[in-house]
């Protein structure tokens, strides 16, 4: 058996695989809220004697956090991870920590075409190459995957936390609105994520762009904010919420152009996290004019596949075949 693990600032998901005809199967999945534990091993053990103490070939985990050494203080938890104290507590011989992008980007490769969106077909047949990741959620990742000439190998970045790069006079103007309320320095993912969305919405309703109808104020102070603005755009098409997601989106694909400019990923660009699926429409739409808006290079971005994962376990499923991996080594 392997273990495997998705460790979020907001819940954990664990998966005990075995491997049939070349293939992992989960056979026992569990998902617990991260910020209701004060580690993992209090997520972890219960786990374990829940399906009987299984003997372990390993485990792997994809952390939201950077992983050094061997270690990782995860970034939205008070959370310090080690691979040998893990190890000594799983009963396991190793146990490998991953940054989550890098267990994502990982799971991309593993994943069937009915879990993929096509956003850009690109040149077909599709190259060999560099791949990047990008996933925006409850923060922003990015990971890529480096084609070492006979298979993909992660690559951990903090890509997301990079500065946020406007193109436009609207841009440079958000930009100007976030340093004010910010009191600083913007980052990508001051934009690129669940709170951006809203950001994006505020500007444009704070700089008078754009009219915010009374009935939706009083909704926004209700519930979640973001996940309220991709609603109302989906469902009644109103107008502030609909030019808040199509900039979000269109920011999504000129920061996933600059990733796939900065590595040469003729391999593909996949798109991951949660906003993703559930704004697919708005995607097809925006995304793309921000991914080729790259001046000299724009017919080049044209060539490269760009597609959607729908899979919510792909960090689960690469951190376990990064583990099957570097067990066969």
């Amino acid at each position: 058996m392997i273990l495997a693990g998705d460790i979020g600032g907001t819940k954990t998901v664990l998966g005990l695989f075995e491997e049939t005809d070349a293939e992992l199967t989960v056979v026992r999945e569990f998902e617990a809220p991260s910020r209701d534990h004060a580690s993992l091993d209090a997520i972890v053990e219960p786990f374990l004697e829940e399906v009987g103490r299984p003997a372990l070939r390993g485990a792997c985990f994809a952390v939201a956090g950077p992983v050094v050494d061997g270690a990782c203080r995860t970034t939205n938890l008070p959370w310090l991870l080690e691979e040998g104290g893990l190890a000594a507590t799983i009963r396991a011989p190793r146990v490998k920590l991953l940054n989550d992008l890098e267990g994502t980007a990982y799971g991309m490769l593993h994943l069937s075409p009915s879990d993929l969106v096509v956003l850009n077909e690109g040149r077909r047949p599709r190259r060999r190459g560099n791949i990047a990741v990008i996933a925006a959620g409850t923060g922003l990742g990015e990971a890529y995957l480096y084609w070492d000439g006979g298979r993909h190998r992660p690559i951990a970045t903090e890509g997301g936390h990079a500065d946020f790069a406007p193109r436009s006079d609207e841009e440079v103007d958000l930009l100007r609105y976030l340093r004010e309320k910010l009191a600083g320095r913007v980052s990508c993912e001051r934009v690129l994520s669940g709170p951006g969305l809203y950001e994006i919405y505020c500007f444009l309703r704070d700089t008078g762009r754009m009219r915010e109808p009374a009935a939706l104020a009083r909704q926004m102070e209700e519930g979640d904010p973001s996940a309220l603005v991709s609603r109302i755009a989906a469902e009644s098409g109103e107008p502030i919420c609909v030019a808040a997601l199509d900039l979000f989106c269109e920011l999504y694909g000129a920061e996933a152009g600059n990733m796939a400019l900065r590595a040469l990923t003729y391999g593909g660009v996949f798109v991951g996290g949660g906003i993703a699926p559930k704004n697919l429409t708005f995607l097809q739409r925006s995304f793309l004019r921000g991914f080729t808006d790259k001046g000299r290079f724009s017919d080049l971005m044209r060539d490269i596949d760009v597609a959607v994962s729908t899979n919510p376990r792909t960090a689960l499923l690469g951190a376990a075949y990064y583990a099957d991996e570097i067990l066969a080594d």
